[in-house]
C-alpha cells in the first residue's frame, strides 16, 4: 500500500514538521510504503486554468514542473495526506497550487453525485483521503471549515473514504497522536 503526504507546511515553521512525523510513523506502522513531499521546498507554478489536461494531454499537466509528479504520485496512492497550517479554515498556499494542479485527474464530463454535478471520475480506483489541520489553538469556526473543505475536496477527488480533523500545537505528542490515528481508523487505514 502507498501512502503520500503533502505537507503543506510553510518555510521555517517548525510545527508542522512535529505532527509530520506522527503521521509518517503512524503509517509506517500501518505497513505503508510512504512519500512525504514538504511542499515548500519545491517550485510549482500556478494553474493556468487552460485545459489542456483534459483535451491536449489527457490527465497529463503541460506544465513540467513538480506539479505533473504530485498529480502521479497522488492517483498511485491508496491514501493521501494534507497536512497544513489551518488558514481562515482552509489550506496554506503551499497546499492550494498543489491540490489546484489536480484537475486533470478528473474528466471534463460530469456525473450527478448525490444531489449535485461533479466532474466524472478519470481512473478506476481514488486514493482515500485524510486532512490534518493545525491551528495554534481552539478555532470552531476554522475547524468546521476545513473538515468541510476536505469533504469537498474528497468528493470532486471521487476518494472512497475522508477524515478531517485539526491539532493544536499545544497539543502533547500523545494528544496529537491520538488524534491522527482517530482520523486514519475513520478512512479505513487498519493497523
Amino acid at each position: 500500500m502507498k501512502a503520500l503526504v503533502l505537507d503543506g507546511s510553510r518555510k521555517g515553521d517548525n510545527t508542522p514538521s512535529g505532527v509530520s512525523d506522527l503521521i509518517s510513523h503512524s503509517l509506517w506502522e500501518r505497513g505503508y510504503e510512504l512519500d512525504v513531499v514538504p511542499l515548500h521546498d519545491i517550485q510549482i507554478a500556478d494553474c493556468i486554468g487552460c485545459f489542456l489536461c483534459w483535451i491536449k494531454t489527457p490527465g497529463v499537466c503541460v506544465i513540467d514542473d513538480a506539479g505533473r509528479d504530485i498529480a502521479l504520485k497522488l492517483i498511485q496512492s491508496d491514501l493521501v495526506v494534507f497536512l497544513t497550517p489551518v488558514v481562515f479554515g482552509g489550506y496554506s498556499v503551499e497546499l492550494k497550487k498543489a491540490l489546484d494542479r489536480q484537475i486533470g485527474n478528473v474528466l471534463p464530463f460530469f456525473v450527478k453525485i448525490g444531489n449535485e454535478v461533479h466532474h466524472k471520475a478519470r481512473y478506476e480506483r481514488h486514493p482515500r483521503l485524510v486532512g490534518v489541520g493545525v491551528l495554534p489553538h481552539p478555532d470552531e469556526e476554522s475547524e468546521k471549515l476545513f473538515e468541510v473543505l476536505v469533504s469537498r475536496n474528497a468528493i470532486n477527488m471521487h476518494s472512497p473514504a475522508h477524515s478531517a480533523g485539526v491539532v493544536y500545537t499545544g497539543d502533547s505528542a500523545e494528544k496529537a497522536r491520538n488524534k491522527i490515528e482517530a482520523l486514519f481508523i475513520k478512512t479505513g487505514a487498519e493497523k
